[in-house]
């Protein structure tokens, strides 16, 4: 019985984005046609959707911060990944104009496609043109001081419970050449109300609690700065993580 309420749940929450998504379609439809000059309403629409979704079914996002965020500055955001909740989360978060790069997988969901074909970034990871140029879209946008998401692990993790698993370099990359503050968040329950796409486990109402930790600067290029960057914010990451997560 309870497997079958989780699926139920997990319907009306694809339900109610869709709901919402198309409520505020025609508005979007018309913003994707000039993106850069409507990116702040893409943005805003984004995380309205997103936020309407979840508060719809029953979830609520519980933050806590080690230490206040100036929102007027500009980050690299890295989360961990163990729920399509995640982009909502960040969206909830983020309070000033950014972008998300994700799998391009996402260009075929209806929902989130006509926001990666105009404010976020798609990349077909197992290509190094699509990566690079992936790659020089988030620098723009650093550059034009808005802000950057990226689950730095690559994917959702196969196991269940899952792990917090090794970092790829491209986020601490970029913000070494861009000289952009990481700013690392764990997501610490969002697994246990929806786990991945919900399909194995459905999903339950409940509250999702993050912790978002000190921004950590950026302020020298080379391979040996960033990789030091990735294990400080790895291993910051994860002491949180496995408090947690035992």
């Amino acid at each position: 019985m309870t497997r079958f309420l989780r699926k139920v749940h997990l319907y009306a929450y694809f339900a109610a984005v869709l709901f919402f998504f198309s409520l505020g379609y025609p508005f979007l439809f018309y913003f994707a046609r000039d993106p850069k000059k409507h990116y702040q309403k893409l943005v805003a629409f984004r995380r309205w959707i997103s936020l309407a979704g979840i508060y719809a079914i029953g979830i609520r996002i519980r933050v806590e911060y080690e230490t206040p965020i100036d929102w007027s500055k500009n980050y690299v955001l890295c989360a961990n990944h163990t729920s399509f909740l995640d982009i909502t989360i960040l969206n909830y978060l983020c309070k000033s104009p950014f972008s998300f790069m994700g799998k391009i997988e996402l260009l075929k969901n209806p929902v989130t496609r006509i926001f990666f074909e105009t404010i976020d970034i798609p990349v077909k990871r197992d290509s190094k043109i699509s990566a690079f140029k992936a790659y020089k879209r988030a620098l723009e946008l650093l550059q034009e001081g808005k802000s950057l998401a990226i689950f730095p692990e690559g994917r959702i993790d196969d196991n269940y419970p899952p792990l917090l698993h090794r970092f790829k370099s491209g986020a601490f990359r970029m913000a070494c050449e861009n000289r952009t503050p990481i700013l690392p968040i764990v997501i610490q329950d969002a697994w246990q109300l929806l786990w991945d796409d919900g399909k194995t486990h459905g999903a339950k109402p409940g509250v999702i609690h993050v912790k978002v930790l000190t921004p950590i600067a950026s302020n020298a290029e080379g391979g040996e700065v960033f990789g030091s960057l990735e294990a400080e914010v790895y291993h910051k990451m994860k002491e949180v993580w496995n408090i947690c997560n035992k």
